[in-house]
């Protein structure tokens, strides 16, 4: 990768890590998702599955619907997706059905990535669109952040079990 696109893949890094921050404010595992096309913001998203009561309210769903409504077409091709964790088989399914053109992580998912790290579907070869991807794009400082949640979190759960509520 030349160093124009590396700038330009953290500077898009940065900004999902925003709307991560907004996940984790409502206490909602911290991922952002931003979608780009030709460097113009068309879609953002940060996981929601807890206070929407929504097991598919992930970052990369609700980016991508909102890109779909803002283009008007449910193929978001051209696109390129920003997200601070590698994609699950649900939103990987997502982004090939839409067409996404690239996809961008920060931190690698061992236990449910399937952008490479436990399956890829994002290339597979008999998928009938193959999605090039980057991974590890501040993977550093998008990893702390959800390590930090459920530091937090499994802390949080040990007092409230250690003064009996």
């Amino acid at each position: 990768m030349n160093e124009e696109n590396h700038y330009i893949d953290e500077k898009w890094m940065r900004h999902a890590l925003t709307l991560a921050a907004r996940a984790e404010a409502l206490g909602e595992v911290p991922v952002g998702a931003v979608v780009v096309i030709d460097n113009s913001v068309v879609g953002e998203g940060w996981n929601a599955s807890i206070t929407e009561h929504d097991p598919s309210a992930h970052a990369e769903m609700r980016a991508l619907r909102a890109a779909a409504r803002e283009i008007e077409n449910y193929r978001v091709v051209d696109a390129t997706l920003y997200v601070t964790l590698e994609p699950c088989s649900m939103c990987a399914g997502l982004l090939v059905h839409a067409r996404v053109k690239r996809v961008v992580f920060g931190a690698y998912d061992l236990k449910t990535g399937a952008a490479g790290s436990v399956m890829q579907l994002l290339q597979h070869p008999q998928l009938n669109h193959q999605i090039d991807v980057q991974g590890g794009v501040l993977a550093d400082t998008c990893g702390g952040m959800i390590s930090a949640f459920f530091r937090r979190r499994r802390k949080e759960i040990k007092a409230s079990r250690q003064s009996g509520k």
